[in-house]
């Protein structure tokens, strides 16, 4: 004699909606790969903002970040300067030291 319980029966109704949801849920997973795959495709083919050929910088300062607005461009430097140029001249607008 064995003390294990017997098995219960599994309801065909359970089993069925186990089935759909499994169904469901792979359906949704596939199109959220294919959504999130469509939008890197189309984000990393998108042309990129131009940026300037040349940036003249001050004596000594060596470029650490770079970033940029519509109509300018700002660059931090290694001594804790941030400089802002515009855009269409490319001219030093602004320097902003950093403390």
């Amino acid at each position: 004699m064995s003390d294990s319980p017997e098995p219960q029966p599994i309801d065909d109704g359970l089993l069925r909606f186990l089935k759909l949801l499994v169904t469901v849920l792979t359906g949704v997973m596939i199109v959220g790969v294919v959504v999130v795959i469509f939008l890197l495709v189309t984000r990393f083919t998108a042309e990129a903002p131009a940026l300037p050929d040349e940036i003249a910088l001050p004596d000594g300062a060596k470029a650490t970040a770079f970033t940029q607005g519509d109509q300018w461009f700002a660059i931090v430097t290694n001594d804790n300067r941030i400089l802002l140029y515009d855009r269409v001249t490319g001219q030093l607008k602004q320097t902003i030291t950093i403390e």
